[in-house]
């Protein structure tokens, strides 16, 4: 065997090796949960734990003695789906009617900045959310609410500004994909302009829309920091508007840091639950999404009794929607959700930069001070540093494995590979699984394989499994994207597959990888939840090695905002936290377009040369 064909054969076993961890990582996910779980379901009784309304452990409960405190989670299971209802009421149909505002009546001139108000949403960390409710949306509500504001409608109101991004995204890609043909030929009947929208194009694309709302939930169901920090968090039922109640997130985050063995046995069990909660509302997406959806509820399928019921349903719906003229009801709600978004973004970064600017402007001590143990000075330079080192770290794990796993997927294989198919299901798995789930998954392993205790080592080897499906995902559309024509001449001048990824492929794919890691580093920033337990919360002295504990930036913010005593540098950490992850979209934004705009030139370029040799 000559040294070419060594180096091919290792190479391509070095691509599928990195593949194989992804699969590793979600059964090792499962695995360390269940194992962990297992004891405290044993003990409690599976049916107890998931239907009993009673939550008042006892630290001192262990597994060999007897139980003297209660562990049922049902009304965490029904404040979560309250919460999560409640989200999709208000971002959902926000988020519907934005995207058909988009779509069919934003003027061509704020079309892109709108879309960029959208972008800027999906980047605001969810701690930044929870700020805003606990600083100006409480408050707000303080004047209409019994309580300080906290409970169900301000869990709901934040919920549904954060899965806003998620539905208008995929609802206005949906909208955008049905033919122009069905719209010019309804106008062709006689149809307006707005009775063609919402009676023919909106229609035509609820496979899509309906996805979006799916996949709007699995956001909301996983959601941490933002609904600690609002919704009061006492483990009752969310009988009101207004009263304080408890999602399974906020149980898992509040409680282990001080938990007992069976105590923490049975927030790791939440964590399973809420686990397979998410998977099934990810796999009730994947099925929306699936064209045999549509062809299994087609008049030619062998579900006639539910077709009738739908098509009885469908007709109901236009009689009234023909009585009430929803279509100009419905122009209007595309109109004002549009305004309504832009000023939803607004009065969010607005207020906190109001809020936050002159401390940062007066306290220069808050950014590059030094840390005084017992000092009333507060300095976040600590949080900088601790994230600069997950940055690197993580970066250093997670974009090897992933650009080389995305290399493996196309470059070597085929779509109907079983191997292919087990490592695409291992992605959309990590990409759903709720970033507490993380923490829990690294505070059982990394933490205990550091020593016991949390560590940057520990919170970044966390964080870059979360970031794998990302990386994974942008490298292989950034591979597609280029030219085959491009791999063909490259071996036809001799070169090996290995020689042609690493001189050709991946030099062409460079922008789209380098945008995927810009997105990695805002998501590093951004996350706060996995953090807790795994690199540490408290502020202290300024890390010397990656065995040292700290609190990153997003963080920081948490425990600042959540003592009360320090509201001013909140605000000001808000700022610095807003600015760092808005600036690495825009630049990742920036980065995706000129790699968009380059290959549209090149293909053009193509196309010329090919006319002229015809």
């Amino acid at each position: 065997m000559t040294a070419t064909k060594i180096k091919e054969k290792a190479g391509k076993a070095l691509f599928a090796s990195s593949a194989i961890i992804c699969i590793v990582a979600v059964l090792a996910i499962f695995v360390f949960l269940i194992i962990k779980s297992a004891p405290a379901f044993q003990k409690i009784g599976v049916f107890d734990f998931i239907f009993g309304d009673k939550w008042s452990p006892n630290r001192e409960d262990t597994y060999n003695s007897d139980m003297s405190g209660k562990y049922g989670i049902f009304t965490m299971i029904i404040g979560t789906v309250s919460a999560t209802i409640g989200a999709l009421l208000i971002g959902g149909t926000l988020g519907y009617f934005t995207s058909i505002f988009l779509v069919f009546y934003c003027p061509k001139g704020l079309k892109k900045p709108l879309n960029t108000v959208i972008n800027l949403l999906a980047g605001i960390p969810s701690v930044v959310y929870g700020f805003f409710g606990i600083a100006f949306l409480l408050p707000t509500l303080s004047n209409i609410a019994p309580n300080n504001g906290s409970g169900l409608l301000a869990t709901s109101i934040i919920l549904g500004i954060m899965i806003l991004p998620t539905v208008v995204s995929l609802s206005k890609t949906s909208l955008e994909a049905v033919p122009s043909t069905y719209y010019q030929g309804s106008l062709a009947t006689g149809a307006d302009h707005t009775k063609t929208v919402f009676r023919v194009m909106v229609p035509s694309a609820s496979s899509g829309i309906m996805a979006s709302l799916v996949l709007g939930i699995g956001r909301a169901l996983g959601e941490t920091m933002a609904v600690v920090m609002v919704a009061g968090n006492a483990p009752t039922y969310p009988y009101s508007l207004f009263n304080s109640f408890r999602v399974m997130t906020a149980n898992i985050v509040m409680e282990m840091g001080y938990a007992g063995e069976l105590q923490e046995g049975a927030l790791v069990a939440t964590g399973v639950v809420l686990l397979v909660f998410v998977l099934l509302v990810n796999l009730l997406f994947n099925l929306i999404s699936n064209k045999m959806v549509r062809s299994a509820v087609s008049s030619k399928s062998n579900f006639k009794w539910f077709n009738s019921i739908r098509q009885k349903i469908n007709d109901k719906v236009t009689q009234i929607s023909y009585k009430i003229n929803s279509s100009k009801i419905g122009e209007i709600g595309a109109k004002a959700s549009g305004l309504l978004v832009s000023g939803v973004l607004i009065l969010i970064v607005g207020f906190i930069f109001i809020k936050g600017m002159p401390t940062l402007v007066t306290t220069p001590h808050l950014l590059i001070g030094k840390f005084e143990f017992g000092s009333e000075k507060i300095t976040i330079l600590p949080a900088l540093v601790c994230t600069l080192f997950a940055v690197i770290l993580s970066l250093l794990f997670a974009v090897p494995i992933g650009v080389a796993t995305a290399i493996f997927l196309n470059e070597y294989t085929s779509k109907s590979n079983f191997i292919v198919k087990m490592i695409r299901g291992a992605i959309d798995i990590l990409a759903g699984v709720p970033s507490i789930v993380y923490g829990l998954f690294g505070m059982i392993t990394f933490v205990k394989l550091f020593g016991g205790s949390s560590s940057i080592i520990a919170g970044s080897l966390t964080i870059s499994i979360m970031l794998l499906p990302t990386i994974v995902r942008s490298t292989e559309e950034s591979l597609k994207s280029v030219p085959m024509s491009l791999r063909e001449a490259s071996l036809a001048l001799g070169a090996g597959k290995m020689r042609t990824i690493f001189k050709v492929v991946l030099p062409s794919s460079l922008p789209g990888i380098l945008s995927a890691i810009i997105l990695s580093i805002g998501r590093v920033v951004s996350e706060s939840a996995p953090l807790l337990y795994t690199m540490g919360s408290v502020i202290k002295a300024v890390p010397t090695n990656i065995f040292d504990s700290g609190a990153t930036l997003a963080v920081a913010l948490y425990k600042l905002s959540g003592e009360g005593w320090y509201i001013n540098e909140a605000y000001a950490t808000a700022v610095v936290l807003i600015i760092l992850v808005l600036g690495l979209n825009l630049i990742a934004e920036t980065v995706g377009n000129k790699l968009r705009t380059g290959l549209k030139g090149e293909n053009n370029v193509n196309k010329k040369k090919s006319k002229s040799t015809e």
